[in-house]
């Protein structure tokens, strides 16, 4: 069995669809399932269970000796949640207890962290372990996911391989529910079918130009296949950045979309929201050095190729993984 947290979810969902276009069977689904806006998110997926995450546990000891992988990729995502209780409980020590679970019997394990661990990039983006301890997240979401990173590093006992990867900008399909955390790229689709414009952040610093803030954007197809590589090959452990390596700038996402859209590029600038505005990242950039020194050559999709891809087979006709 491969078992996907956060299955009902934006990568989680998308991990499922494509583990079974591989031809992967025997697929765990965890989740809380409550909110019916990720349903269709499941539907035409081929699940020997789907599991409760608050009967996880109870159920990995259960079936332990045929579960074969473990991806975790299930967690409060919201940049804009303040609730360190919730952020904890949910990101830090559920994923303790995932990890534990792990070592005890001995399965392998990818999980997911995110590049809000780096802050304001005043540090840089190196995944280099030696530097973890320099980062200083802006939000608690991303100090969760730090927490985390830096209690895998003090540990002496492990699972038999192991992969944590700091998650950049991604979109794609099946992040239709995500409503304002959806990406930048789903929310312009929809402001140019409805107003033929989009509103893009205004930057409330000298450094950068208005709507010229950099994101290392990656597609969630990449995303998956840098974690399926991971679990098929099963060596290397450690913590990777996975991004695709090169900034680009939120006008340069949106002009393949008019693009794509056959209208002429529109684009008004709104403020950073005040809840935000002072833990707002104005520059990624993935450092991608150790991901493909452990062997990863499979290449990524360029921003124009990936836009246009999410357009074309799902955001037009809402299609899903």
């Amino acid at each position: 069995m491969i078992v996907v947290t956060g299955a009902a979810g934006f990568i989680g969902s998308a991990m499922l669809g494509h583990l079974q276009a591989l031809g992967y069977g025997d697929l765990v689904a965890v989740d809380d399932f409550s909110n019916p806006a990720k349903n269709p998110n499941l539907e035409g997926k081929k699940l020997s269970h789907c599991v409760h995450r608050d009967d996880f546990f109870a159920w990995f000891e259960k079936h332990a000796e045929r579960i074969q992988f473990v991806h975790h990729i299930g967690a409060r995502t919201d940049t804009a949640e303040f609730g360190e209780d919730v952020l904890n409980h949910l990101n830090l020590e559920y994923s303790k207890r995932v990890w534990e679970l792990c070592v005890k019997h001995s399965v392998p394990l990818n999980y997911a962290s995110s590049a809000a661990t780096y802050g304001a990039g005043e540090n840089g983006f190196s995944d280099d372990p030696e530097k973890l301890q320099n980062l200083h997240p802006l939000n608690p979401y991303g100090l969760s996911k730090h927490k985390f990173d830096l209690w895998v590093m003090q540990q002496e006992r492990t699972p038999p391989f192991w992969a944590g990867f700091k998650f950049f900008n991604v979109f794609g399909p099946n992040e239709y529910h995500k409503k304002r955390m959806a990406s930048v790229v789903f929310h312009a689709y929809n402001q140019i079918k409805e107003t033929g414009k989009v509103s893009l952040f205004r930057s409330h610093r000298p450094d950068f130009e208005d709507g010229k803030q950099l994101r290392d954007f990656v597609y969630v197809k990449d995303v998956l296949k840098v974690l399926v590589f991971f679990m098929e090959n099963r060596r290397n452990s450690g913590l990777y950045n996975l991004g695709t390596g090169t900034a680009r700038t939120f006008q340069d996402l949106v002009l393949p979309i008019f693009s794509a859209m056959n209208t002429r590029p529109v684009i008004e600038f709104i403020d950073i929201p005040t809840d935000i505005r002072e833990k707002y990242q104005y520059h990624t950039c993935a450092d991608m050095d150790r991901l493909l020194k452990a062997g990863y050559n499979q290449g990524f999709y360029t921003l124009e190729a990936a836009v246009n891809d999410y357009l074309s087979n799902y955001l037009t006709s809402g299609n899903y993984m």
